[in-house]
């Protein structure tokens, strides 16, 4: 089900469900798992401080290009991507309340795969007061990231592979900020060998 404009200008956010196929959430999951298990990943950042974490991994930032024209759809905005992130949580892992920074002016956050029970709320606070979102794998929610303070209680599961796709308004305050000030976005080495993520 897509959602619409109205609804992200209403409430600062929109869920949407059955985001990634199939094929894209299981290849994206194991892709993280071995990221957090190798040597080529840094642990922890200022937010969590032992999470495996990986800035701008080239599988995601082409996620983050492959669906900005969905990410637009759904908050009315033309977009630039500025940049990914992943985030690998485990038991007793939390996230402070906290705004992001101008690249993330609009966020979408993406469960690839969890290993708990539950699904563990994501928290946002927004106009219409302070919701509870719980995502599934493969489901997102995209927010408005400088101006909903979001945050998680304490992890009770075992792991969670999070992936973070972080844009800004092409006609916004923050344009300036397009692929975090990068010359571009991560490449893959032949990205006509990539998955073919939905749209």
């Amino acid at each position: 089900m897509e959602t619409s404009p109205v609804e992200f200008r209403a409430k600062w956010y929109v869920v949407e469900r059955a985001f990634l196929d199939t094929a894209s959430l299981s290849f994206l999951y194991e892709h993280a798992l071995a990221r957090a298990n190798s040597n080529r990943i840094a642990l922890g950042d200022a937010q969590v401080a032992d999470a495996p974490v990986a800035y701008g991994d080239p599988h995601l930032d082409l996620l983050l290009e492959k669906v900005r024209g969905r990410v637009e759809q759904a908050t009315g905005c033309a977009l630039w991507p500025t940049f990914s992130y992943l985030r690998v949580y485990k038991r007793g892992n939390l996230l402070k309340a906290h705004l992001d920074r101008p690249a993330c002016e609009i966020s979408m956050t993406i469960n690839l795969g969890i290993d708990a029970g539950e699904p563990w709320p994501i928290w946002i606070a927004a106009p219409q007061g302070i919701a509870s979102v719980s995502l599934n794998p493969g489901d997102g929610v995209i927010y408005r990231g400088c101006d909903c303070y979001h945050w998680r209680e304490p992890f009770a599961g075992n792991r969670l592979a999070q992936a973070v796709l972080c844009y800004v308004d092409q006609n916004g305050p923050h344009a300036e900020w397009k692929y975090d000030k990068r010359p571009r976005l991560s490449k893959l080495p032949d990205e006509s060998k990539s998955l073919g993520f939905q749209r």
